[in-house]
């Protein structure tokens, strides 16, 4: 299982497409408030679809509260990593391991320059051409989390499609 962290989320339909690919792959999520949004918009219901009862939501009031809840986690060894636009480190240069936990910020900020200068070490890029700003937040959050389950040979995931029963 994979740990998708979104830090004050602003667009509700992009919270829903997360929470939906979540479901879809057994990776729990976490949001970190303030939301730019009620989370109980229809506009975040709409794009989970039906898929709401299949993903793990944590929620917390703040990211005093998100790093307290979880220190432990991090106690056990497992790792962090933030994606941001400003990062040196591509993300398909890292090799991924169940657990991790892969950090995203606001749609219109990213992550605190702060927590990234920290934590530089563990920044990670989606390589884009010099002349876009950056890509979907759903969009970064699949491409970096289909990555990491490749990695781990998309452990606890069906291995095969209906279409092998058409024979």
């Amino acid at each position: 299982m994979f740990n998708i962290v979104l830090m004050q989320p602003e667009i509700p339909a992009n919270t829903g497409n997360i929470a939906r690919s979540c479901a879809a792959t057994g990776s729990r999520l976490h949001l970190v408030r303030p939301l730019g949004f009620d989370i109980s918009d229809s506009a975040v219901k709409r794009a989970g679809l039906d898929y709401w009862h299949l993903v793990e939501v944590r929620d917390y009031a703040s990211s005093g509260d998100f790093w307290c809840e979880n220190i432990d986690a991090w106690r056990r060894g497992e790792r962090c990593f933030f994606l941001t636009t400003k990062a040196e480190k591509n993300y398909a240069d890292v090799e991924f391991r169940e657990g991790d936990w892969l950090f995203f910020g606001r749609e219109t900020k990213g992550l605190p320059e702060k927590l990234l200068a920290a934590n530089r070490e563990n920044c990670l890029r989606i390589p884009i051409r010099a002349e876009a700003r950056s890509l979907n937040l759903s969009n970064s959050v699949a491409v970096v989390l289909f990555e990491a389950l490749r990695q781990v040979d998309f452990a606890h995931m069906r291995g095969e499609g209906a279409m092998r029963d058409w024979k």
